[in-house]
């Protein structure tokens, strides 16, 4: 058995091993109720990128308002969007409240005008979306190679996803919401495997995202302790998270479950960060080692990385 065979991938074993964000396929559900604010389900055109999958809006209550007094909102773009707003709709009944803390740190003058949007996953697609594409090119050909067969199924899809929040969907919002447009206006969030796509969606895209946070950021890449996926990882952050300026990045790990393989990654990972010259002004990484790996914990945790990315600076 090949080294990368031993250490890399198991898709079978990563999907029971983090079955808080891996859910099945089910219907699509039903706008979410919230509790604060209002939630909007976009009609979009079909994409060239991706297969069609809801997108929710969630502005707050005094959006109108605020909009007719000349204000402009942050735009937080956050994946898994039907794990966030309402447990009633979501596959395991959790769910992150993000607007209930969102809603509550703007009231409290912590964090600026800003609304979400919720990018729903297409479960089957989930893996082959978040992980991030370039970080095969930091990867030995015969290692690369199996992986995209074994691992990737042929079918890396990251880019296309990107390339749809930043081409197609981006646009959209911009053209029906009163937003910031700039890049200091703009943050990406996820948790596990999307917490690797909002550090990428950065750094390949750093004139449009200026702040990025990743939860309990999944750097492993599967379900088992490897070398190879993090040293990819490492080797793509090396040469191309953006600089320090104009950029925000937040990281955190619980110690339970899967966020218990997480600390020895996570140290490297910081390391990049700080060689690179982030400080604690823009770069903060955190380890709550009582937190599992699910939407309870998330969502417990929230108002640090929001402070952080859209508070004032």
């Amino acid at each position: 058995m090949t080294l990368f065979a031993k250490a890399c991938f198991c898709l079978s074993v990563f999907a029971a091993a983090a079955p808080a964000i891996a859910a099945p396929a089910e219907p699509v559900p039903a706008v979410a109720r919230v509790s604060v604010g209002k939630l909007e389900r976009l009609a979009l055109a079909p994409s060239k990128f991706v297969e069609a999958r809801p997108v929710e809006v969630w502005v707050p209550d005094d959006y109108a308002a605020k909009v007719k007094a000349g204000k402009r909102f942050q735009v937080l773009y956050m994946h898994d969007g039907q794990m966030l707003f309402d447990p009633a709709t979501t596959w395991n009944k959790t769910a992150w409240n993000v607007h209930e803390t969102l809603a509550r740190l703007m009231r409290e003058g912590k964090v600026g005008d800003t609304i979400i949007v919720g990018v729903f996953n297409i479960s089957k697609n989930r893996y082959f979306e978040y992980f991030p594409e370039k970080f095969l090119d930091e990867m030995a050909p015969d290692v690369r190679e199996q992986f995209i067969r074994d691992g990737l199924k042929h079918a890396p899809e990251a880019d296309d996803y990107l390339r749809f929040l930043v081409q197609e969907l981006k646009p959209v919002i911009d053209a029906k919401y009163a937003t910031r447009t700039d890049a200091a206006g703009t943050a990406i969030m996820g948790s596990s495997m999307g917490g690797l796509i909002s550090v990428y969606a950065m750094s390949e895209y750093p004139q449009v995202f200026g702040g990025a946070a990743g939860l309990s950021t999944h750097w492993p890449g599967t379900g088992k302790h490897n070398a190879m996926l993090p040293l990819a990882a490492y080797n793509y952050l090396n040469h191309k998270l953006p600089p320090p300026q104009g950029h925000t990045l937040y990281q955190d790990h619980g110690g339970v479950g899967l966020d218990a393989m997480y600390a020895p990654y996570q140290v490297f990972v910081d390391q990049i960060a700080r060689d690179k010259g982030y400080t604690d002004a823009n770069y903060l990484s955190k380890v709550y080692p009582a937190d599992d790996h699910n939407e309870k914990a998330w969502a417990a945790r929230l108002e640090l990385p929001l402070v952080f990315l859209l508070g004032s600076k």
